[in-house]
């Protein structure tokens, strides 16, 4: 039944020739593989190819490809009149119109033109691939193929098994996607599977904070690039995808779950969606766009203030030993005694607490307490965090001395977990349920993250990265704070951080 994809002869049919059918074309002809090619708009298969044949010998000009290559890759794909043309392949991929019926109206006609032992694949980024093969009469060889946009140079493809998927299929497809030059991920037919699941991390807790009026959307966006380690903040990244793809995403995996905390969307997003606020294709998302480039809002200078005196506590020791020699560092004079004298800076690590909580158990001068996020190192990006009644004077001076040596500090309100804990908490916890839930092996999930996402590291990796017991810490702290389910941790991350496992430990 399996195709041999090695074959020089395989055939390849793509349904659709948007953007997402381009790209597929084009790294399977570049891979030696003969591509029928079909759109149900006249003319725009053809046109597609003409637009793959430009990009190819666009790289040969730049020199990334040979020109005898790009030429026959180019002559490889043919512009197909009807679906019929499809009866010779192995495999059919459809890339049309996220639409249930009409991809399942699609495989149903596929049925009656190819052989047997062609396998169909869906790219699909969020309908049930089960769903669709319900409606054929050999669901067995029906899987999904999630491609990300652009294809060429996203270099990671998700293939999902649905519950009636036969083994061979997903086997014949990874093999298809390492002969194109990508990843194959396997995965569970589950909402969002692993990539967009994954990501409801990212955004949603990110919106959560803005919402919560913690800090300005450009703040989260610095912290987290700063102190996360991320290439776009969750703001610039909710502004280049638009909220009109964005939020429905959210939407659609939060009620799949039925419901489930973890991926609850925001009022905040929906708000700006209905009025027009979709980012850069809009002019306006949360950032302005003039000409196409993204305007910053400015960021006020450091004061100069500097505290007499800065005692740190010595709740989390770790912490406190970094934030200490921080302040040697910076010329800072230390409070040294047990508890802090008058006048002096009262600094607190916490650890998914809020200032105020670490301020009332240690007795502290609420007026004088600043807190301050060192689980990430603080050599790149510092985020202090007020407390409702730190005073003004004491703000600028802790401001003041942490940014005195030039790497940004950020001022937030109080919020348990600060900002990058918050974020980085929620993201391994959900990778470690994407992992109880068997949806993909661990490091399938941090595979696609990391290719599909751009992350720094995969959501396991990052929890072994922070300590699963640091992250478990954080998590329950946030749930006792504010008793929201949203927060429980995994029990996957749960058990490895009681027993001191790695997060990407595969039970046996």
């Amino acid at each position: 039944m399996k195709p041999d994809i090695s074959s020089p002869n395989l055939t390849l049919g793509i349904a659709g020739a948007g953007a997402m059918g381009r790209g597929i074309a084009q790294i399977a002809a570049q891979a030696g593989i003969r591509v029928l090619l079909f759109d149900l708009a006249p003319g725009a298969a053809a046109a597609a190819q003409q637009t793959i044949a430009g990009t190819l010998s666009g790289l040969a000009a730049k020199g990334k490809i040979a020109r005898d290559a790009a030429d026959a890759a180019a002559a490889r794909i043919v512009p197909a009149e009807s679906l019929d043309a499809f009866a010779p392949c192995h495999i059919v991929v459809e890339a049309i119109v996220e639409k249930l019926e009409a991809k399942r109206q699609l495989f149903a006609a596929l049925e009656n033109i190819v052989g047997e032992a062609c396998i169909l694949a869906s790219n699909t980024s969020s309908l049930s691939v089960t769903e669709i093969a319900a409606a054929c009469r050999r669901p067995g060889r029906i899987a999904g193929y999630h491609f990300f946009n652009p294809v060429p140079l996203m270099k990671v493809v998700e293939v999902i098994d649905a519950l009636l998927t036969e083994p061979w299929v997903g086997e014949a497809l990874a093999e298809l996607a390492r002969r194109m030059g990508h990843t194959p991920v396997r995965a569970k037919d589950t909402p969002g599977f692993i990539v967009n699941h994954a990501g409801r991390g990212y955004v949603t807790e990110a919106l959560r904070l803005l919402g919560e009026n913690v800090a300005e959307f450009h703040v989260i966006d610095a912290i987290l690039r700063g102190a996360g380690g991320f290439r776009m903040g969750p703001f610039e990244l909710l502004d280049l995808t638009g909220l009109d793809v964005s939020h429905p995403v959210m939407e659609s995996i939060y009620h799949q779950y039925y419901q489930e905390p973890r991926y609850r969307p925001s009022a905040l997003a929906a708000q700006r969606l209905a009025g027009g606020l979709l980012g850069r294709k809009s002019g306006r998302g949360f950032y302005e766009y003039k000409d196409g480039k993204q305007q910053m809002p400015p960021t006020p200078s450091a004061p100069a203030a500097r505290p007499a005196r800065v005692w740190v506590s010595g709740a989390r020791p770790p912490l406190a030993a970094a934030v200490r020699e921080l302040v040697r560092t910076l010329g800072g004079t230390l409070d040294e005694s047990q508890s802090p004298q008058d006048g002096a800076l009262c600094i607190v690590t916490p650890l998914g607490e809020d200032a105020s909580t670490c301020a009332a158990r240690e007795g502290l001068d609420a007026a004088r307490t600043v807190a301050i996020d060192a689980l990430c190192g603080l050599d790149r990006h510092r985020t202090l965090m007020t407390t409702p009644l730190t005073s003004t004077a004491m703000r600028e001076a802790a401001h003041g001395l942490f940014a005195a040596d030039g790497v940004t500090a950020s001022v937030v309100r109080d919020s348990a977990g600060c900002i990058a804990q918050r974020v980085l908490a929620h993201i391994v916890n959900i990778g470690c349920d994407i992992a109880q839930q068997g949806i993909a092996l661990p490091a399938d999930i941090d595979r696609a993250v990391t290719l599909g996402l751009g992350y720094p590291r995969g959501p396991l990796a990052l929890g072994d990265a922070l300590g699963a017991r640091t992250v478990l810490d954080i998590l329950e702290n946030l749930q006792s704070g504010c008793g929201d389910p949203r927060y429980r941790p995994s029990p996957w991350l749960r058990r490895r951080a009681q027993i001191g496992a790695s997060l990407l430990t595969q039970e046996a």
